[in-house]
């Protein structure tokens, strides 16, 4: 993986205390902001990534050049319209886009490999909140996200109910499924099964363990697709031949694409940051947090929520969305929810749903 230095990135001014009971010290989030900060600073929204993305919403991303994740949602006159809002989106820690996490290099002088300590959505957001904290931002117009950045904003919403007036959340759960944990498990095993991985400490080897995160992120993509998107793109057609070959090369166009997605990712993704966010994203349970009710997480709550869900998310499907609406609804919050129809399956979120444009931009307004 290619190493990145952050354009922009702040030290917290204190130590980090993780759920696990264990303190990180020296925290670095790395970040990239759009539009300019209100002099009141009453105009920032933070929009969060999910599992494998980053800072670079709305900008070319250093290391593979392609547009940023979201960029057809932020800029000026879109959706989140960044000549009217200061936008704001942070790496992760646990992440290896700038922020502190397993490549990062500990107090000794060496990489935390797997000495980094593991990690919850509450503490990245905890992370979040320094960095809110050191721009000096009380409170936020909207705190925006899907998939992961969907629980983020959740959490937030949960622990920190006076830091944002509106939570918009895309295609994301108040915790994970079984079925969820057990796909992140293979992901974890085909890592951890790479003789490369060498039980974390890889990073001076020059050999890391690539075919491990690529069949990790074929698993995790197949997650993230409809069966009918699927079939509608690639169906059974061969890939470059007019016959099957009879071997085990990439006959069938979806095996040629599985596996493009597969190679790309380990340019620019850490084997062991997918090890720990997958984790994190496993642990979430947002009822469990308080005392076993969901609607407790959001008692008193004086922020407005918009919940959206999609046909074809199979992964986060539609009811995961009401069990949260119906939490807000018991707790007295303000929330609306919609269901939008899409072929895309859990991407969506990220792809052309004018439906979709027009949600966020009626609920952020």
């Amino acid at each position: 993986m290619a190493t990145l230095s952050a354009s922009n990135a702040l030290a917290l001014a204190a130590p980090l205390p993780l759920d696990s009971g264990q303190v990180l010290e020296g925290v670095q989030i790395a970040y990239e902001t759009y539009g300019e900060l209100a002099a009141d600073k009453s105009n920032a929204i933070l929009v969060t990534h999910a599992l494998t993305g980053d800072q670079y919403l709305a900008s070319t991303h250093p290391i593979t050049g392609k547009p940023g994740w979201w960029e057809r949602m932020v800029g000026p006159g879109k959706p989140i319209d960044t000549s009217r809002y200061f936008v704001i989106c942070a790496n992760v820690i646990g992440s290896c886009l700038g922020s502190t996490g397993p490549a990062s290099i500990a107090p000794d002088g060496q990489p935390y490999a797997m000495r980094f300590p593991v990690i919850t959505i509450r503490d990245m957001v905890r992370g979040l909140v320094g960095l809110l904290d050191g721009m000096g931002i009380e409170r936020l117009h909207a705190i925006v996200g899907g998939s992961m950045g969907g629980m983020q904003a959740l959490s937030l919403a949960a622990n920190w109910p006076e830091r944002a007036e509106r939570v918009l959340v895309i295609a994301s759960t108040s915790r994970h499924s079984a079925q969820n944990i057990a796909f992140h498990e293979l992901g974890r095993q085909a890592i951890m099964a790479d003789p490369n991985w060498q039980d974390g400490d890889y990073y001076a080897s020059g050999a890391s363990p690539d075919a491990g995160l690529a069949v990790a992120r074929m698993a995790a993509h197949i997650t993230y697709l409809s069966e009918d998107g699927l079939t509608d793109k690639f169906g059974r057609n061969l890939q470059d031949r007019d016959t099957k070959s009879f071997g085990f090369d990439a006959d069938f166009q979806v095996e040629s694409y599985l596996r493009y997605q597969g190679s790309g990712f380990t340019r620019r993704f850490d084997a062991n940051s997918y090890l720990y966010i997958t984790r994190a994203m496993d642990y979430f349970d947002l009822a469990e947090e308080h005392g076993g009710r969901l609607a407790n997480a959001f008692a008193g709550s004086q922020a407005r929520f918009c919940l959206v869900s999609f046909d074809s998310d199979w992964l986060y499907p539609t009811a995961e969305s009401r069990h949260v609406v119906h939490a807000l609804n018991a707790a007295g919050a303000a929330v609306s929810f919609v269901e939008l129809s899409a072929p895309y399956g859990h991407d969506s979120f990220l792809l052309d749903v004018p439906a979709l444009d027009r949600v966020v931009k009626g609920f952020v307004e």
